[in-house]
Formats: C-alpha cells, structure tokens, sequence
C-alpha cells in the first residue's frame, strides 16, 4: 500500500493512544481508555504489516500469534498482587527491544555504507532509507540509535532487578557495590567516551562497550534504591522505556513510535514527580540516593501493641457513624478486596458513612488500591486520595487499616531520624478509633517500626484479612 495509508492509520493510533492515557486518569473512563488503547495497538500493527516494506508474513504472523498466546497465558495466571513485577518484566522487555534494534540498526549502517564501497545496490526498505541520507544525516543516526541502545540497555537491567525486588527474589534493602556513585559517574563518562568514539568511527566495539556499561548502571542504581521507593521506580522505568522507543523510533524514521515513545516517556516522568512528590522526596534523591539515609539513629518505640477480636471491631463499628478504610498491598495479598467492598456496603446500608483513603504510593505499584476497589465494584465517589480526606481523621470515629504500613507511619512526622522523615502520611491515628489488621507484629516492605501499632487508641486486628473481614460480615448488624 501506498505511504498515505499507513501515516493516516498512524495519526488514528496515535489520537487513540492519547485519548487512552487521558481515559486513564479517572476510574469511570478507564474500561473505555483501555479499548481506545487496544484499538489503537491494532490498527498500528495492521498498518505496519500492510505498509511500505511489508514482507516476511509467515514469520509476523507466527510471531504475533505467539505473543498473543504468551500475553493470554501471563494474563490469566498473574494475581493482582503480581501486577507489580510484571510491570517491571515488560519494561526490561521493552529495553531489550530497544538495544535489539540499535544494533540492527548499526549493522544495516554498516551493510550499506559495505554496499556502496563496492558499487553494489542495497536492498530493504530501512537500508533504502539508510542509502539515501547524507553524511551528516548518518551521523545523526548513530547518535539516536547511540542513545536508543543505552536508555534500553539501562531499562533492561533495571527493570529486572526492579521484578527481582518486588517478587522478593533479590533482597528490598538498598545496597551498593564499594564506590558507590563513582562506579555509576565512571560508567557514564565511559559510555560519553563511546559516543565521541563511535560517531567518528562508526566501529562496533564502541557499542558494545557502552552498552556494557549501560547495563551495569541499570544494575547498579536499581541495586541501589531501597523497598519502599519501588512505586517510583516502577513509573521510573516506564519512562525510560518510552524514551528508549522514541530514541528507535527517530532511528527506524517511525512517526508512530516517536509519538508513542514520547507519550509513554512522559507520563512516566510526570507520574514519577507525583510520586516523589507524595513521598517528599526528590526524584534525584531516589534515583541516586537509595531509600533510608539518616543522620541519627530512630526514635524508639515505647508501649506494646493491644490485640482485639473480631467482635470487639464489630462491637465499634456498630457504633461509629463515620468510617474511613485505609487499604494497602496486605489487602492485595489476602485478596481480601471483595469481603472488603461487602463489608462496606452493609455498613452504608446501616446509614453509616464509610469511606476509603487512599495514599498515592499504597502498594507497589501507582494506582495499586484504587484497581482492586474498581474489581470489588467499590463505588468510585467514596475513594478519596490522601489530600482530600487527611483532614478529616480528627473527626472520624473508626478508622481500618488494611495491610498497610508505611502509608501511615506517625515516624514520618514524630521522628526527624526516620528514613521516612517529612513523608506526607495518612494520618489516622487522629481518628478516635484505629483497627489496624495484620498477619502479624513485623514490619512493612522497608522494614521500619511503625508506632501505629502501639498508640492508646490503635487494637490490632491479628489474621489474614480476608479471614478477618469474613468475621466482621457475620457480626455487623
């Protein structure tokens, strides 16, 4: 087909993929932003498939018809508590793409400027492409797919570590090799150095050289960067990957995947500053700092924490007129979401006013809670973020927490010495009444004590939560 074509289909992707990202931002329009995104997908890649240079029909369809069943598999198997990590696997997916291309690029490059040393014709529609730029405009290839293979080479490695430490299969703690920023600051001087080197020689050592140590700065700064910092780095690694596509895109002269790259990398950004932002951090502090620096050694926590059984919460909640829940990732875990969306309904229907407080970085993921409420049909009016519902604790009469820890650690205001210091917290603790339900005594994915659990007016509600919420259905009048 003619090039119209496919730059039209082009311009309707990428309109879908932008009215995707904006549907995404409320729950109401999120089932419709996700077909707009589907849609989107599948024109670009019909368009590609039908396109100038199409070929090779067997081997796409073969390949799409085998992501489709990899895709359908993972989808199906993957608990909402998993959505983190697998998150992390598609961004280092995404990377790897990213370096895939770079060097092909590099070496259709090379085929050419081969061909046109021995006078001979070039064939593919990218070495056409490659045959017709000037100089200069080689150049300036190689420093886009230079860059394309470097955010990807650092998107991989991270993105792995980043999966190993949400799945608990490398260690949450920040931890770095002796030299710590030096090692990082040599290896970017070292792949600085391999751009100058490969723009005037166009050799292939240099790339890989760089691409060594882009892998080992992914490495190294995810390494780096401790547990509760991790919904950061999950947006984090989304953006570089969206930069990784866009840098290829400008290599493979792909309108769409410019477009999308562009979109993908800065919404990442974007939702990586409201991140930081909610936690008070800077995004440079997280990306280089790692989580838990302090100048003094944490207060420590005095009392003992006051267990309570499921009829002495059901006794309070019989009472109180106003209910605040406070979910977090223990809630994913015991998959309790929908005896907690239960609980809630026959607790409104007692004309009680019950509502949920959600804190931008609860779980491991952005956006985490706020899915799992969607799933257990919890209605959308009643989620309240942080900002919208803190100042309403003092007048709260039971406030539940749900599987979190961190999100409401009076530390982060009491104790200048806490690694979370100065963290905007939910803070009900103001609340009259506190249930808090755990497994158990231990602390949250950082590892830090909360005194939460051993304030006056805070019972722990001991058990599995969903098992504990199942309790509380029978006994609610």
């Amino acid at each position: 087909m003619e090039y119209g074509f496919t730059t039209a289909a082009y311009v309707v992707a990428a309109v879908l993929f932008i009215l995707s990202l904006g549907g995404l931002s409320g729950q109401e329009s999120a089932k419709r932003a996700v077909w707009y995104g589907i849609v989107g997908m599948a024109l670009a890649v019909f368009a590609t498939l039908v396109g100038p240079g199409s070929g090779l029909w067997l081997l796409s369809i073969l390949l799409i018809a085998g992501g489709g069943v990899i895709g359908t598999y993972v989808a199906q198997r993957v608990q909402m508590t998993e959505m983190p990590q697998l998150v992390a696997a598609m961004h280092s997916l995404v990377g790897l793409a990213a370096v895939f291309v770079g060097f092909n690029a590099d070496f259709t490059i090379g085929a050419v400027e081969a061909a046109h040393a021995a006078g001979e014709d070039v064939v593919g529609t990218f070495a056409n492409l490659v045959a017709h730029k000037t100089p200069v405009e080689i150049n300036i290839l190689r420093v886009e797919l230079f860059l394309g293979v470097f955010i990807g080479a650092v998107t991989f490695t991270g993105s792995v570590i980043a999966y190993g430490k949400l799945a608990g299969k490398v260690t949450s703690k920040a931890e770095k090799l002796p030299g710590g920023h030096m090692l990082n600051a040599s290896a970017a001087v070292i792949s600085v150095l391999c751009l100058i080197w490969y723009f005037n020689t166009g050799g292939l050592l240099p790339l890989i050289i760089m691409t060594a140590m882009a892998l080992f700065i992914g490495y190294h700064l995810i390494m780096g960067i401790g547990g509760a910092d991790m919904p950061v780095v999950v947006s984090m690694l989304n953006s570089y990957s969206g930069w990784a596509a866009a840098a290829i895109g400008f290599s493979l002269g792909n309108d769409l995947l410019i477009v999308v790259g562009a979109l993908v990398g800065s919404s990442g950004a974007i939702l990586s500053y409201i991140m930081c932002k909610a936690m008070n951090r800077s995004f440079i502090s997280v990306i280089l700092g790692g989580f838990g620096n302090t100048t003094g050694p944490a207060m420590e926590v005095e009392g003992e924490q006051v267990a309570i059984d499921a009829e002495g919460v059901a006794s309070a909640l019989n009472e109180a007129d106003s209910v605040i829940i406070i979910p977090g990732y223990g809630m994913a875990v015991a998959q309790a979401q929908n005896a907690v969306s239960e609980l809630t309904r026959k607790l409104r229907s007692n004309g009680k006013e019950v509502r949920f407080a959600i804190h931008p970085v609860a779980g491991r993921l952005p956006g985490h809670m706020n899915v799992l409420l969607a799933e257990a049909k919890v209605p959308y009016d009643i989620v309240m973020e942080m900002d919208e519902i803190n100042e309403d604790f003092p007048d709260t009469d039971v406030a539940i927490v749900i599987g979190s820890n961190d999100i409401v650690n009076p530390a982060a205001q009491e104790d200048p010495n806490s690694p979370i210091a100065g963290m905007p917290v939910l803070e009900c603790w103001k609340a009259k009444q506190v249930f808090v339900s755990k497994r158990g005594q231990g602390t949250g994915y950082s590892g830090i004590e909360n005194p939460l659990f051993y304030k006056e007016n805070t019972r722990m509600f001991f058990g599995d939560a969903r098992e504990s919420i199942d309790k509380l259905l029978g006994l609610i009048d």
